[in-house]
């Protein structure tokens, strides 16, 4: 397949099974990325254990990466992959999020965002073809188009100029890539981008962007500010009046969600591609899932339980340790219960996608829905 091809190969309602070629290989969709936000997951978890507890996809942060160690070493050190060992299929988001949650002093512009950075305070301008810039730097298969993250709620009339303002950004972008990619000594000239949806709450803003984007004709396209605050009766009802003007040719990512519950509902409504980091903060916290609901191994009941986390699972950490090892390492403070505990996580989330592959496979996804939607989001 060539770079930059999605394959649909079998639908359930609005629900996908899909492939998704990229320079680093084959995505398997739906497909949740795990988040190594500065080129490694919190949680003292490397590329090579991602590899072994059925990773993807890496996210690694714009951003974050920009401001340490400088996407300039980054590149000089070969590129992220190479940087951080990590040979699979990798996303770069934007740095809008970040730029629009971190700064506490910002101006925007037609041409970017001037902030202060904050780890040091020092001024920083972004705009999409600095964004672009920088991702090209990183080498990541794919990269997300500069967006404005608006607040939710936001005005009427401010979200309809900001849509069209990102519209006109994600044009920049564009151009940018496409130049950069051209260019002899790029790190990865076979980096796609993905734009990204926005319009706050509002249905019609929602499917007049997705609208305007859909035109550009991009390698996939994103649904962000969701997750941000508003229920998730709201967010579902966002999926279902926008998604059917998404190209449907086209892989769709959810940005920022979610539970496992999320991800079955936004499977459900045809979303292919997702990420969160609340596998892995949960997981810091001593939250765990399991295919009964939510497990907190911080609990006294599991003092001197020799049971693995969940009977039957396979990752690192259950065919290893006790759950009284584990809770003994969390309530003592050691860093090794934050690497076990996110091991577990991650092996959860991954090996749910795959459930929910087969499920679509074999033509059962909506029992599959109803067995675990709800169930999965249950606390123990």
């Amino acid at each position: 397949m060539k770079v930059g091809t999605f394959e649909l190969m079998k639908t359930a309602g609005r629900a996908r099974r899909g492939q998704f070629q990229t320079a680093h290989g084959l995505v398997q969709t739906p497909v949740f990325m795990n988040v190594g936000t500065a080129g490694a997951i919190k949680g003292a978890v490397d590329a090579f254990d991602l590899k072994e507890l059925g990773c993807q996809v890496e996210l690694s942060n714009t951003y974050h990466l920009h401001v340490r160690p400088g996407d300039a070493v980054v590149r000089q050190m070969g590129g992220l992959h190479r940087f951080m060992r990590w040979d699979g299929p990798m996303l770069t988001d934007s740095g809008g999020f970040q730029v629009f949650s971190l700064a506490s002093l910002r101006k925007i512009k037609e041409e970017g965002v001037t902030f202060h950075s904050h780890v040091d305070g020092r001024v920083i301008f972004m705009g999409p073809e600095e964004s672009m810039r920088i991702q090209s730097n990183l080498g990541s298969d794919i990269a997300m188009a500069f967006d404005e993250c608006i607040e939710n709620p936001s005005p009427y009339d401010y979200v309809y100029e900001s849509i069209a303002r990102t519209t006109r950004w994600l044009e920049r972008c564009k151009a940018e890539l496409a130049r950069l990619n051209a260019l002899p000594g790029t790190v990865n000239p076979q980096q796609l981008l993905f734009g990204i949806n926005q319009g706050g709450t509002f249905d019609d803003l929602r499917v007049k962007h997705m609208q305007e984007i859909a035109a550009l004709d991009l390698p996939g396209y994103a649904i962000g500010g969701l997750a941000v605050g508003e229920s998730t009766e709201t967010m579902y009802h966002i999926l279902d009046v926008v998604l059917p003007h998404a190209p449907e040719g086209k892989p769709r990512y959810l940005m920022g969600v979610g539970t496992p519950s999320n991800i079955i509902e936004g499977v459900a409504r045809g979303i292919d591609f997702f990420d969160c980091v609340m596998p892995t903060r949960n997981a810091r916290h001593g939250h765990l899932y399991t295919w009964d609901g939510v497990m907190n191994i911080n609990n006294a009941k599991y003092q001197t339980d020799e049971r693995p986390i969940e009977e039957g699972c396979s990752c690192p950490t259950c065919r290893r340790f006790s759950r009284a090892y584990v809770r003994h390492l969390m309530k003592s403070g050691e860093m090794l219960s934050q690497r076990l505990t996110v091991m577990h996580n991650l092996w959860f989330y991954n090996h749910l996608m795959e459930k929910i592959r087969e499920a679509l496979e074999n033509d059962c996804f909506e029992e599959f829905r109803a067995q675990y939607s709800e169930r999965l989001s249950k606390r123990i």
